[in-house]
């Protein structure tokens, strides 16, 4: 009896709707069909017992599955975070049931709804936000702009080398930095935005609201608050009062201490957390406009970074535009190397983020980067 040669090829990363279609599957049904073929996990927090048994029965009815804690069942435990896993066609049937039974499961329907409908749009091209620093300590360039027309000719050297934003910033937050006065920040930011207005968009890179209130009324558009909120309690109500964007960063800790030994239990779920606190309390204050930042570096070890750029999709649920900050920072571990090697493999790095979707890459050397976004264009699935 001859022996069959069975071939496998595992898919990844492809199109599916496509791979159907090559098999010979009905061309009509295929593209309502690859719903079938998508897997989901999708972690829940602090359900009711009696809502997670509603979800676990419901999963299991539609032949997907949900984990929750073990006392559920029990009801001896006021919460359970829940693990709700399966295809995105099975998980679309569990949120249309949810929007029938009660404890305020609808709206969890209509979340997971949303989520399997392709969840927040991006429109895949990533954006580059070129860093001008106008310090005389930053970690990378300090000193090399902190002069009026230096800092001058690098900002029309990046607009022409194709960013998009250009972040500017005078105080630096480097590990172990001290904070620099409002007064000492506003004498080297006012000039260069009042040079920059209508030339790019600008973000100022600052955790004060004086100096956000300030650069605001000069022309700025973006506020880069590296604090996330935590310096400043009167920063959400200048970004309010002037409709601006804002980008929260998570850090863990000002700058001075955040490299004190950070530790985390589990830093992908409390960066996420924080980062949802945060974006709840700025849609409170009336700001829309939200950009968020994990904050590679800022009170994370080496791994904890590594993490969360191998992770970043997760943070895609939160509903806003994610950038990141790599840049010649020390996950490279190239202290000793100069800034054009640090360059390479920033970028190497940065593959990866525009390749997991994010939205915008903030970096030192603009003009490595711009071709990488045009070459990362192919690799979007249409």
């Amino acid at each position: 009896m001859l022996m069959h040669d069975f071939v496998l090829r595992e898919l990844k990363n492809t199109n599916t709707e496509e791979e159907l279609r090559r098999v010979g599957f009905d061309k009509s049904y295929a593209n309502r069909a690859v719903k079938k073929f998508e897997y989901k996990n999708i972690k829940i927090y602090s359900l009711t017992p009696a809502q997670a048994n509603i979800l676990k029965q419901t999963a299991i009815s539609v032949g997907a599955d949900c984990a929750t804690h073990r006392e559920v069942i029990t009801g001896s435990i006021e919460k359970s975070n829940c693990i709700l896993g399966g295809s995105t066609s099975e998980i679309k049937k569990i949120a249309e049931k949810l929007k029938f039974q009660p404890f305020g499961l609808k709206e969890l329907g209509e979340k997971l709804i949303f989520l399997t409908d392709g969840g927040p749009k991006s429109n895949n091209i990533c954006k580059i936000v070129g860093i001008l620093n106008l310090t005389d300590n930053s970690f990378s360039d300090g000193g090399m702009y902190n002069d009026f027309e230096k800092a001058k000719n690098h900002l029309l050297e990046m607009i022409e080398d194709g960013a998009d934003i250009i972040d500017i910033g005078a105080e630096s937050t480097k590990p172990y930095s001290s904070a620099v006065s409002a007064s000492d920040q506003l004498k080297k930011l006012l000039p260069i935005i009042e040079f920059a207005k209508g030339k790019t968009k600008i973000s100022v890179d600052t955790r004060d609201s004086q100096v956000a209130q300030e650069c605001l009324n000069a022309g700025a558009d973006i506020i880069n608050d590296v604090s996330g909120f935590d310096y400043d309690e009167k920063m959400a109500d200048i970004i309010s009062r002037y409709n601006a964007t804002v980008i929260i960063q998570h850090s863990k800790g000002s700058p001075d201490i955040m490299q004190d030994s950070p530790n985390y239990d589990d830093a992908i779920e409390e960066i996420f957390l924080s980062l949802k606190n945060k974006i709840d309390m700025a849609h409170s204050k009336g700001i829309e406009k939200i950009i968020i930042d994990p904050g590679i570096g800022f009170g994370k070890t080496r791994e904890n970074n590594f993490e969360i750029i191998k992770r970043i999709e997760e943070f895609k649920t939160l509903g806003c535009p994610i950038m990141l900050g790599i840049s010649r920072k020390s996950l490279l571990d190239m202290q000793n190397s100069d800034n054009h090697t640090k360059d390479i493999y920033t970028t190497a790095l940065n593959t990866l983020a525009i390749e997991h979707g994010v939205d915008f890459i903030r970096v030192h050397n603009v003009k490595m980067h711009k071709p990488l976004i045009d070459l990362m264009k192919m690799f979007v699935l249409k």
